[in-house]
């Protein structure tokens, strides 16, 4: 007798989650600084939570960008921002494959 073991769904998200921050870091093309940012944000929400440090100064204009990419998405939960995370991955691996 065969049992199945079913994994909860977030198990499944995860999963995908981590094979796309993989592949996106193989893409040719560099994708723009406003995707970047998207990626970051949502990555952050997806592995860390909800913004845990005080906004970087108005000298540290990149750090700063990030900061607000992350505040931006604070309201998603883990699940959402890996989800969303997934969705804009495969529409930047699409086009650079499309630009191959």
């Amino acid at each position: 007798m065969h049992s199945i073991v079913m994994f909860p769904k977030t198990f499944n998200i995860q999963e995908e989650f981590e094979e796309y921050a993989d592949k996106v870091k193989t893409l040719t093309k560099k994708p723009s600084d406003a995707d970047l940012l998207i990626l970051y944000g949502l990555f952050k929400q997806a592995t860390v939570g909800p913004v845990d440090t005080a906004r970087p100064g108005m000298f540290s204009m990149k750090e700063r960008a990030k900061w607000d990419a992350w505040k931006a998405v604070e309201a998603k939960t883990k699940e959402e921002a890996m989800n969303d995370y997934i969705t804009k991955a495969k529409q930047l691996i699409e086009a650079d494959a499309a630009s191959a």
